[in-house]
């Protein structure tokens, strides 16, 4: 029998206009209609899912994707303030463009940036990796052999990508990590794997 703890990642979904590609970190913002509806199908794909938990980030936009996936069987929440997202400093509410005009960064190499502390006034890398890693060993701890769902956000999905797979956080930008995407990964002995990556099951929506 399979007895390996199963985290299923999931980002919220797509987010108002106004704040798409844009550094929004700890912006609290809504989700789109459309991203409404990517949560709903979401919710779709995983209703046959035995969860024995769920972790939702305290952000709106997490929890409005979660709502549609509390829905189900009963299901509750447990709010955990560690998967929030991170805090972008001065570059929160600038647009990938404005960061590379002010800063002279491209948006593709944030990971890098965050993880080398070159992101005036954001969270420190130390700070960031601290917390994430702490909660992800928490909910490991807690739920051994069980199946587990995080909604919360792409930096904190790579963060915890990065942890699972002993992997440097910029290596993390090889992998898609999409609006309403889920990524599951098994842990287990002698290592994690992942079971699955940045599916959309909402795909195509117009």
């Amino acid at each position: 029998m399979d007895q390996s703890t199963r985290l299923f990642l999931l980002r919220h979904g797509e987010v108002e206009d106004r704040y798409r590609y844009v550094f929004g970190g700890r912006i609290d913002m809504d989700l789109s209609p459309r991203g409404r509806e990517q949560a709903k199908r979401l919710a779709e794909h995983l209703c046959q899912t035995k969860l024995d938990a769920i972790y939702v980030s305290p952000l709106k936009r997490a929890r409005q994707t979660a709502a549609a996936l509390l829905q189900h069987d009963g299901r509750t929440e447990t709010v955990h303030h560690d998967l929030r997202e991170v805090d972008f400093g001065q570059w929160t509410g600038l647009t990938w463009a404005e960061v590379a005009e002010r800063f002279g960064v491209h948006a593709f190499d944030w990971l890098r940036a965050l993880r080398h502390d070159e992101i005036p006034g954001a969270e420190p890398f130390s700070a960031f990796h601290c917390r994430v890693s702490k909660c992800l060993n928490e909910i490991l701890g807690r739920h051994s052999g069980q199946s587990v769902a995080l909604v919360c956000h792409g930096g904190v999905i790579r963060m915890l990508l990065a942890l699972l797979l002993d992997l440097p956080l910029e290596k993390t930008g090889g992998f898609e990590v999409d609006y309403a995407s889920l990524t599951v990964v098994g842990w287990e002995r002698p290592g994690p794997a992942i079971r699955l990556l940045n599916f959309t099951p909402w795909r195509p929506l117009p």
